[in-house]
């Protein structure tokens, strides 16, 4: 299937930029906000904003909670972890995004800013995005949200660590509704995958995900079922989960392999794979219709999850 004319036109401004791997980390972190920051005119109005500070034994981690106005709660509470490859992103980055899933829903959202790589080498990220669930499922009633309806979200490198929060979070709590994993990193760059060869030149190559995978892990340091949810031995007994593909992503095949074993498993409540758009397309709702359908389908998925006792 052809590309959406508006994620073609984007392709198309984003050539002549040098690749990702050739550039240092600071280059690439101002690289990619100042290519969402144009989303911030399309930002929903009616969005309720409160910064937080999760203590935590690493220190404060900062945390944005997103609620609509207006809207009588308690209401389902999303956790969300951004995307980035463990060493881009932040509650910036991903702020237009948490808007429109806020609005969408509608939904209590709550941004976790977790500790970047390769500064904080893994396990922080998981780490962070444990402290910050746990936060949230302690103070979600007085934030204006049901306890009982506590989901766990990200993109890319943030649906994996959303994915890895599920599978911690189901022996060691918080008791969780559901997951939305949106085009999530489930395991290392493989060849056999068809999804890499096919999608190399959309954005997303596969020497950027070992740039990030090395800079997350370390040189040298092979990934396992710690830092790779594909390869966790058991899925069993997960909270349902929504995971979002993407036609044109060199991750469509691993996050369809994901949604395969949670379907085997029993967990997988919808496989939504989106045709004609890119990595990183669930970002630009408000800018591109076929993102902002996707955000609203997620969004609301998650807003009609049943509560867990």
């Amino acid at each position: 299937m052809a590309l959406d004319p508006l994620i073609a036109q984007i392709l198309e401004m984003s050539k002549g930029q040098p690749p990702l791997e050739s550039l240092t980390v600071v280059e690439a972190r101002a690289g990619m906000l100042m290519r969402v920051e144009m989303l911030r005119a399309f930002a929903p109005a009616g969005i309720e904003t409160e910064d937080r500070a999760i203590e935590t034994d690493a220190g404060p981690l900062p945390a944005r909670v997103y609620r609509p106005a207006g809207v009588q709660g308690p209401l389902p509470v999303l956790v969300w972890l951004h995307g980035g490859g463990w060493v881009l992103g932040s509650i910036e980055t991903h702020d237009n995004l948490c808007r429109y899933l806020a609005q969408e829903g509608p939904l209590l959202v709550v941004s976790i800013d977790y500790r970047l790589a390769p500064e904080a080498k893994a396990p922080a990220q998981q780490q962070d995005a444990m402290a910050g669930l746990r936060w949230v499922a302690t103070h979600a009633a007085a934030l204006g949200g049901d306890p009982a309806r506590l989901i766990v979200g990200g993109d890319s490198a943030g649906g994996n660590l959303a994915a890895l929060a599920a599978l911690e979070a189901r022996a060691e709590g918080p008791k969780l509704a559901g997951q939305l994993l949106v085009y999530p990193v489930t395991d290392y760059p493989d060849d056999n995958r068809a999804s890499y060869a096919e999608n190399d030149s959309f954005g997303l190559s596969r020497n950027a995900m070992e740039w990030f995978w090395t800079h997350w892990l370390g040189e040298g340091v092979a990934p396992d079922a710690a830092s790779a949810p594909l390869r966790a031995a058991d899925l069993s007994g997960l909270p349902p989960a929504y995971v979002v593909t993407a036609s044109h992503d060199v991750l469509r095949d691993e996050g369809a392999d994901y949604a395969g074993r949670l379907k085997a498993a029993g967990a997988l409540a919808a496989h939504d794979h989106v045709e004609g758009v890119i990595h990183g397309f669930f970002s630009m709702p408000g800018f591109a219709p076929v993102a902002t359908d996707a955000v609203r389908r997620a969004a609301r998925w998650a807003a009609s999850l049943p509560p867990v006792n």
